[in-house]
């Protein structure tokens, strides 16, 4: 049976692992330059969390297997960094995740993600989020992330309302 818990100092190896593994699926996909290896360092992770950006994790058989945080920033609550053990996707962890992290909140959420990572986008449409319109993502970029012009110019915003 999968739990939801949050995460805590303990899971900052296991959270780099997933990110890390399931991020690799971003090769080839994005554009070279956005992509790295490891695509998140433990000092970055570290400055998110310091951010407040909360992690909760989803466990199965007491292993974590899958991570998302939750940001609130200004009037909305972002969902940043969700990622699922590559040998875990498809099996209903990231929505559990999703689920739990709505539950927790009672502003609209916003998620950006690649725009060529249709798995993604499709995903959080799967998930009643809506994709804001191309012309508007990056006024929401500048006013709720701290991301790259270039990253900005190749993701998108999408919102679900709470």
């Amino acid at each position: 049976m999968n739990t939801l818990r949050a995460c805590g100092p303990d899971d900052i190896s296991t959270i780099l692992a997933i990110v890390n593994a399931a991020a690799k699926a971003y090769r080839g996909v994005i554009p070279p330059d956005c992509f790295h290896d490891p695509y998140m360092p433990e000092d970055e992770l570290r400055r998110e969390i310091a951010a407040g950006v909360e992690f909760f994790g989803c466990e199965s058989e007491g292993e974590l297997i899958g991570v998302m945080g939750l940001q609130a920033v200004n009037d909305v609550a972002l969902i940043r960094h969700a990622y699922v053990r590559p040998d875990a996707q498809g099996s209903g962890v990231g929505g559990a995740l999703l689920a739990g992290l709505m539950q927790r909140t009672t502003r609209s959420v916003l998620v950006g993600t690649w725009a060529d990572a249709s798995w993604a986008i499709r995903f959080y449409e799967r998930n009643g989020f809506v994709r804001i319109p191309d012309a508007q993502a990056p006024g929401l970029f500048g006013r709720y992330w701290r991301i790259s012009p270039r990253q900005v110019a190749v993701s998108v915003v999408l919102e679900r309302k709470v």
